[in-house]
């Protein structure tokens, strides 16, 4: 004997509001991206990791503090760092209590790209 399936009525995700959020998201966050890539040669990470370290300044933050508060992965986080600091964008010290922690704030090159592009991601 066969067991009849219930009708199903498929969502309509262009109708889920938490969907088309997410679009307009991805739209607008793309459409800046553009343009600090173009400019600073800058990825949507990197970015982040930019703005986070600017919202915290003074606070001297870990990579690990960086993943939480810009909800990216860890590894992502870490390569972003590093090309930062590669590109002389982020500082990276070592924690006075901690020998085995970095503490990371934006440099002088960090802030000059700062200043430009967060009036247009605003």
């Amino acid at each position: 004997m066969r067991r009849t399936m219930p009708d199903r009525a498929p969502l309509e995700l262009e109708r889920f509001l938490p969907y088309r959020l997410s679009i307009l998201s991805n739209t607008v966050s793309q459409a800046i991206a553009r343009e600090y890539q173009a400019r600073f040669d800058l990825g949507v990470t990197e970015w982040r990791v930019i703005a986070v370290l600017a919202r915290h300044d003074g606070a001297g933050l870990s990579a690990r503090e960086l993943a939480e508060r810009t909800a990216m992965d860890k590894v992502a986080v870490s390569r972003a760092l590093a090309r930062l600091a590669t590109a002389g964008r982020v500082l990276r010290r070592t924690h006075r209590g901690d020998k085995r922690r970095s503490v990371l704030r934006l440099s002088a090159r960090g802030w000059a790209i700062h200043d430009v592009v967060a009036p247009r991601a605003r």
